[in-house]
């Protein structure tokens, strides 16, 4: 199903004890804070607010991915409609780093696969370890690629992962290596939804691999398969207790943020959100499509997680519980205000995101700076 960008409320349902459906939320612009209906704050939680936004550098075309290098306050930054890889610096001065070979994005068939998600070895260097990860979508598959950086140009290509089913839009696409420095790899289930609940199909899963591809040790069903039963997950960070949490896009239902388990099955096809099915994990909360919805990607700074939205068009502030296990009452940033929202990371060593515009067209996408409080 596609999902376009239109107008959105500001509702979103919770999945747990810590919110009701009652609970008011109010966007917010580009300073301060959200309050409830009455006026008092909407979360006695200090901090993490959004008090400043700015452009950070722009001419970008459907940034997808962002990716920091280890040590510094560089990142890697893909387009997806491009294949172009961009090293974007603090301030804002971007290089072209390269381009990931065999990429593929189709406008006129809506094939939205293209260069998705980069990571950088934890231990990169520039030197003895020059290794980044990209996923991408080719013309036979979703797969998962590494390529050398010296800190200024792209060279080489290796494929790691290969032989992931591709799908016009529910490709997945998010890698990140965990604290563990295994490389975790989010997959959709490409329309085909028994695919997610078979253990044995890389597709409709949260994979957990080796630099070389090889299943990580410890995964809990001795494959590459960390969860299952996914739908289209878009976004993976973890917390500083080391709990990883995801975003994922529903069908028509239902969009979900998950805290990610290991060997936990997540419900799809049989669930879309919560259910009462035995097995499965219910999500920690949903968000309507329309209302809100279709989040994209995730950061966490502290105890407060950020989730872009593209058919929502803002950006969520959801604090953590006092157990660091449910969701506090969320608010919301932004509404409309940049469009569609996607890439989005937090900066290394700073209360600041980057964030970054979707869809806007061919040379008009922005990297926006977000300072929180």
């Amino acid at each position: 199903m596609s999902r376009s960008a239109h107008s959105a409320a500001h509702r979103i349902r919770p999945c747990t004890a810590a919110l009701t459906a009652a609970a008011a939320l109010t966007a917010v612009g580009t300073a301060g804070p959200s309050a409830t209906a009455d006026g008092t704050p909407a979360d006695p939680r200090s901090g993490g607010a959004p008090a400043a936004i700015r452009t950070l550098t722009d001419g970008l075309t459907t940034p997808w991915g962002i990716a920091f290098l280890p040590g510094r306050t560089t990142a890697l930054v893909t387009e997806r409609n491009t294949g172009v890889v961009w090293k974007v610096g603090p301030d804002g001065s971007k290089q072209k780093a390269g381009t990931v070979p065999n990429a593929v994005w189709d406008q006129q068939t809506e094939d939205k696969g293209g260069l998705l998600g980069v990571a950088v070895s934890p231990t990169w260097n520039g030197t003895s370890d020059q290794d980044v990860f990209f996923m991408e979508t080719t013309r036979q598959d979703n797969r998962v690629v590494k390529m050398r950086f010296d800190g200024t140009r792209l060279s080489g290509y290796t494929p790691v992962l290969t032989g992931i089913v591709r799908d016009t839009q529910l490709n997945g696409g998010t890698i990140a290596f965990g604290p563990d420095r295994y490389l975790y790899v989010a997959t959709g289930d490409a329309r085909k939804g028994t695919l997610a609940q078979d253990k044995k199909s890389l597709n409709g899963k949260i994979l957990r691999i080796t630099k070389s591809g090889a299943a990580a040790p410890g995964n809990p069903f001795g494959n590459r398969v960390y969860s299952y039963g996914h739908r289209n997950v878009q976004g993976l960070a973890w917390d500083k207790a080391g709990r990883l949490w995801s975003t994922e896009i529903g069908e028509n239902r239902w969009d979900e943020l998950n805290l990610i388990k290991p060997g936990k099955n997540y419900g799809w096809p049989t669930c879309e959100g919560s259910c009462s099915v035995a097995g499965m994990t219910n999500p920690k909360m949903v968000w309507k499509p329309d209302e809100g919805g279709v989040p994209a990607q995730i950061a966490v700074v502290d105890d407060v997680l950020y989730v872009s939205t593209l058919k929502g068009r803002r950006l969520w502030r959801l604090p953590l519980d006092s157990t660091g296990q449910d969701v506090a009452t969320p608010t919301a940033h932004y509404n409309g205000t940049y469009g569609r929202l996607r890439a989005l990371v937090k900066v290394p060593g700073s209360r600041t995101l980057w964030l970054g515009t979707s869809d806007r067209g061919k040379g008009k996408d922005l990297l926006l700076q977000v300072t929180l409080t």
